[in-house]
């Protein structure tokens, strides 16, 4: 009955159902949303030559339309999981609501991709996820302190295969299950408060506070002389190294 959007939208008219989305738009697309963050495709999205422009964001503005005034926001997270924002303390519902909230209004989060479909083909979509993108940047953050190169590496292994099981639709499968665990462990120690300026779809890193398992040393990372790491100890790992090559 409904082989396309077309017929779908003839449908909605002839049997008088509403059905324009909230951002209002003029150009034709379809929009599917949740609290995470929302895709525009279809219709006049389906040229790639149409700009994704024509959109009217419906989470935040486009970085143009953001204020001319920098914006600075503090996120405190605990084993992996943001439990305050600006000082006041939040469950994982407000913590969205809230990071949708202020990086809306400074235009992040909105993007185009030409995404690869499960059966081969390919799909544009324009994307907006701007509590996400904001959660996203401040932890990864915090992982870049506590996790070593090895644990880096697992991690972003195991983030992609979390990412496209989900995608296919196999959240369920025991490969994704084991998957999240162990991204649940090598979360555990990301604990900190992360400080990030917003400014018109930009994010820029300020500090990294209260953070008791971070790896890094100022001393030890120092290109002067410094109570860390002696430089001259370099040249015996190198000459290890020069014996495998």
């Amino acid at each position: 009955e409904f082989p396309g959007r077309t017929q779908m939208l003839e449908f909605l008219k002839k049997h008088d159902i509403g059905h324009q989305i909230v951002s209002q738009a003029t150009k034709r697309y379809s929009t599917d949303a949740n609290i995470c963050g929302l895709s525009n495709e279809a219709e006049d999205l389906e040229s790639i030559e149409t700009p994704m422009t024509i959109v009217n964001p419906v989470m935040g503005v486009w970085p143009m339309a953001a204020p001319d005034k920098h914006e600075e926001v503090a996120i405190k997270f605990e084993h992996g999981r943001c439990v305050a924002i600006n000082g006041t303390a939040v469950e994982p519902l407000q913590a969205m609501n809230l990071a949708n909230q202020i990086a809306g209004r400074n235009g992040i989060g909105i993007c185009q991709a030409l995404e690869n479909r499960i059966l081969g083909t390919k799909s544009r979509g324009v994307y907006e996820a701007p509590g996400m993108e904001l959660l996203g940047q401040a932890l990864t953050s915090v992982y870049q302190a506590v996790m070593d190169r090895r644990s880096t590496a697992l991690f972003h292994s195991l983030s992609k295969h979390v990412a496209e099981q989900i995608y296919d639709g196999r959240y369920f499968d025991p490969s994704t299950r084991v998957a999240i665990n162990a991204i649940w462990q090598l979360a555990e120690p990301a604990s900190a408060t992360v400080k990030l300026g917003l400014y018109k779809g930009h994010v820029h890193f300020l500090a990294l506070t209260d953070c008791p398992t971070s790896l890094y040393f100022e001393a030890d990372s120092s290109m002067e002389s410094s109570e860390g790491l002696n430089p001259a100890s370099s040249q015996g790992y190198l000459e290890v190294c020069s014996v495998e090559a």
